[in-house]
């Protein structure tokens, strides 16, 4: 199925004003863009390109896409037939690489082309940008709180289903280790793990009898829920079922560092000394930092990540920037932007980040953010997700320590025109 139809109407409204005043030709350069990040974040993290650069392969628009574009008035006859043949030969996109962090001006994506190419684009970079880099913001600063501790993406019972499969995505990029959801696993190679739900334990006579049908399925080596009834008798019935060589016991109510701890004290004195804790019930990057000095082995963390940790958007904009070789700009209050196609590098000093540097002319000094993703309307920039990652973590690194606090702040760096 072509992607063509994600797209707002309105973006076709000027298309067809443009092919009728014949300026859809002309030569042009948009900008995507966030004037500013959600509010107390320090940086954020580019995502979502891999699955936009898919998307744009299957950017066309079938008969029966034109067919309901015509019917509903949606587009002119003149404009139907520029979409039968639309093409993005002679595109050229260039972009910040996925898992590079952003700040406020920064030219995450530069799509140049003609000004009817252009147009077209807006809704689908916006729409998949948009929502990856804000699950990709968070699930970092996540992950910088965990510290060498793994995550376990499980938000998929609290978004829509192909969105779940996106901010796995998003957060195995930015430090996440494993995913429950399956579809994710399949698409991207990311691993999966997965235990059971209280439902599981309700089902059966006893909590005894859920713990030695899960082990004799499963093997010692699984994860057994032990909150369902009473965290402590919870822990003693999985150790005299499975043993003390149980894998891992899961919390997912109370205190968890209170719960944690006691866990931990009975854990060995029951012998069970290697096995995990990891808790679960509405982890953040707040509770996790909170939980740093706490017994706990591994987080798993769902609603408040796939909902961007209060930020469900990135804030990106995609705006023109230059006609036909003339830049131009918006001046409107408080949405102004700035005309004309930058280049960006960041600038490192003893390894860390100082600046984000920006030029109208050749690229500033410094490391250049900006890699050619589409040229001629072929996409030429393929990362493996595991390449993406390692990406993500050098530049993460590159910021200094009070960047990364979780506290709120001002942005560590911001776009500034050399």
């Amino acid at each position: 199925m072509g992607t063509g139809l994600m797209t707002d109407r309105y973006e076709l409204t000027m298309l067809a004003s443009f092919l009728a005043d014949g300026s859809a030709h002309l030569p042009a350069v948009y900008e995507c863009f966030s004037r500013r990040l959600p509010r107390g974040r320090r940086y954020g993290v580019v995502a979502g390109l891999g699955r936009l650069l898919d998307d744009l392969q299957d950017f066309t628009f079938a008969d029966d896409d034109l067919g309901f574009l015509t019917d509903t008035g949606a587009v002119t006859p003149q404009c139907a037939d520029y979409l039968r043949g639309f093409s993005l030969r002679g595109v050229t996109i260039d972009a910040y690489r996925e898992g590079e962090l952003y700040f406020p001006g920064s030219p995450v994506l530069t799509v140049t082309g003609t000004l009817g190419q252009g147009v077209v684009l807006e809704t689908l970079v916006l729409s998949v940008l948009n929502h990856d880099s804000a699950i990709a913001s968070a699930a970092a600063r996540m992950s910088h709180a965990a510290g060498t501790r793994p995550l376990i993406e499980m938000g998929s019972r609290r978004t829509h289903e192909e969105a779940a499969v996106a901010a796995a995505r998003a957060a195995y990029l930015s430090g996440f280790t494993s995913t429950s959801n399956l579809l994710a696993g399949k698409r991207y190679g990311i691993p999966t793990v997965g235990t059971a739900a209280h439902a599981f334990t309700l089902a059966h006579a006893t909590e005894k009898d859920a713990f030695a049908s899960q082990v004799a399925a499963l093997g010692v080596g699984t994860t057994l829920l032990v909150d369902t009834y009473d965290i402590a008798q919870g822990i003693r019935n999985a150790i005299e079922v499975a043993g003390p060589s149980l894998g891992a016991i899961r919390i997912d109510s109370g205190d968890l560092d209170e719960e944690s701890r006691k866990a931990r004290a009975l854990l060995d004195s029951l012998g069970a000394t290697s096995t995990r804790i990891v808790v679960t019930s509405d982890l953040d990057e707040y509770v996790i930092t909170a939980l740093q000095d706490a017994p706990i082995d591994g987080y798993g963390v769902g609603t408040r990540l796939v909902t961007g940790s209060g930020h469900p958007t990135a804030g990106f904009v995609y705006k023109l920037v230059e006609v036909d070789g003339r830049p131009v700009a918006k001046a409107s209050p408080g949405k102004l932007s700035v005309g004309g196609r930058k280049r960006a590098a960041r600038l490192v000093e003893h390894g860390l980040a100082t600046r984000e540097a920006l030029s109208h002319r050749e690229i500033p000094p410094g490391r250049p953010l900006q890699v050619a993703v589409v040229e001629d309307g072929v996409v030429t920039h393929d990362p493996s997700l595991d390449e993406i990652r390692a990406h993500h973590l050098a530049a993460r690194a590159e910021l200094p320590p009070e960047a990364l606090a979780v506290t709120d702040g001002t942005p560590a760096l911001e776009g500034v025109m050399a």
